[in-house]
């Protein structure tokens, strides 16, 4: 009868999940970090319902019961849920194949998927097995055109319509580009109930400019993670489940992906199939210097992980709130704080208290004209498909503000670039002194 339940409550979250178009799709139906748990913070006026706008029509309250404080419920659907004509919105004629930009560094960019698996850690949200992670590793690559393009890592490729999500600018498998020697590492979390394939935008980016990246999904917290073999994990989060266990989970996932490159460094390859690694991959691969970013959820796990293990150099958080221990700890490393339009410290309590507590270089930077899904690759697929994701151009605005979607996904490659440039690499950049008549659209907090 116990697993019996379990298979019921297996199916149960895979049905809720695939009901959100983006959740099916995508996965990146990122939870408002800022509406999540109950905490002493008081109602949140910044980006409360951000990425609840993503959902398909209805489908808010379904998918993520847990990301509603208590008293928000009325403002996440005022913003979150589309209008009632949302419902039978028609899917606009395909426009074939979606796209993303192109990387903008010198390098060509490989990727590689591994299955990792923590023998000395139960799952925390199912008890009695292994904690399992999947990992997307991007890199400098060489030689790519005698390698696949890689697809998103996502479980379908097909919106409504007829509409394909975009082939990566990653060449699966390719050999590492050796040239620049070590390469610094850079952890990427994803938004709640997103994946690691949401964030790509700026991954495959980061990779052409000499770093490898390495994409998390922190399993059953998140949508569908496919395994080797076809096996599918969904979320498995109990009703209740408070956004600081969340982080303190994943926090654990980042300080394990971290041993699991060591391995590699040594010669060791940690996958659980043992795939094949990249040829280059032992002797790049350095844990000597790592950076750590993520958006919205992702973005506030960044200073647990850091806390958790001294090995990250520096983090960014992208439009994330923090909950739990780490808003309170002192941190002694460079932490970058790069918020939407209608969030920050000062609408958000954990982020003026996270800023009383950073002593090492910090930076809090506004992009004027965004919306909190700005920092995910929603900002450049919506638009040119909404109809596939049952949006509409009123809730697509909410979701993304008024920011040209080119424009912002080029000035978060710039400052990202130069913060872990400076903080991994010794690069200085006058980018970080304030403001710039280059990127007007970035205000500098003080």
């Amino acid at each position: 009868m116990k697993h019996a339940r379990r298979r019921h409550s297996r199916l149960r979250t895979r049905v809720v999940g695939t009901t959100g178009l983006l959740t099916l799709a995508l996965g990146a139906g990122i939870a408002p970090a800022t509406a999540a748990e109950k905490t002493d913070h008081g109602p949140m006026t910044t980006a409360s319902a951000l990425d609840d706008a993503a959902q398909a029509p209805g489908q808010a309250a379904a998918l993520d019961d847990m990301a509603q404080a208590p008293g928000q419920a009325e403002a996440l659907g005022d913003v979150a849920q589309p209008p009632r004509r949302a419902a039978s919105l028609k899917v606009a004629p395909a426009p074939g194949q979606l796209t993303l930009p192109a990387p903008t560094g010198r390098h060509r960019v490989g990727t590689v998927d591994l299955h990792l698996r923590d023998s000395s850690r139960t799952d925390p949200w199912v008890p009695g097995q292994q904690r399992e992670l999947m990992v997307s590793l991007w890199y400098p690559a060489t030689h790519t055109s005698q390698y696949p393009a890689a697809l998103l890592p996502n479980s379908q490729q097909v919106l409504p319509g007829g509409v394909t999500l975009p082939t990566t600018a990653g060449h699966t498998g390719a050999p590492v580009a050796r040239k620049d020697g070590k390469l610094p590492v850079l952890l990427y979390s994803p938004g709640g109930r997103g994946n690691r394939a949401t964030g790509t935008a700026l991954v495959q980016d980061l990779a052409s400019r000499g770093y490898l990246v390495v994409t998390i999904d922190h399993t059953h917290d998140t949508g569908d993670v496919v395994f080797p073999g076809g096996r599918h994990e969904v979320s498995m989060l109990p009703p209740g489940t408070k956004s600081r266990d969340l982080i303190d989970v994943r926090a654990a996932d980042s300080h394990f992906v971290i041993n699991q490159l060591a391995e590699i460094a040594r010669g060791h390859n940690p996958d659980v199939e043992h795939k094949p690694l990249p040829h280059g991959l032992t002797q790049a691969m350095s844990t000597k210097h790592i950076g750590m970013f993520g958006a919205s959820l992702g973005g506030g796990s960044v200073a647990a992980a850091m806390h958790a293990d001294s090995r990250i150099d520096a983090g960014v958080n992208l439009d994330g709130q923090l909950f739990g221990r780490s808003e309170h700890q002192r941190l002694d490393r460079p932490y970058m704080l790069f918020s939407s339009e209608h969030h920050n410290r000062n609408t958000d309590p954990s982020w003026a208290r996270l800023w009383e507590n950073l002593h090492g270089e910090r930076l809090d930077l506004k992009l004027r004209g965004s919306g909190h899904n700005s920092f995910v690759d929603n900002q450049v697929l919506f638009p040119q498909a909404p109809g596939a994701f049952g949006i509409t151009p009123e809730v697509m605005q909410q979701a993304l503000g008024t920011i040209d979607p080119n424009r912002s996904i080029e000035v978060q490659r710039t400052y990202l670039a130069a913060f872990f440039g400076k903080h991994l690499r010794h690069q200085h950049s006058d980018l970080l002194d304030g403001p710039s008549r280059h990127y007007p659209e970035v205000d500098f907090i003080r």
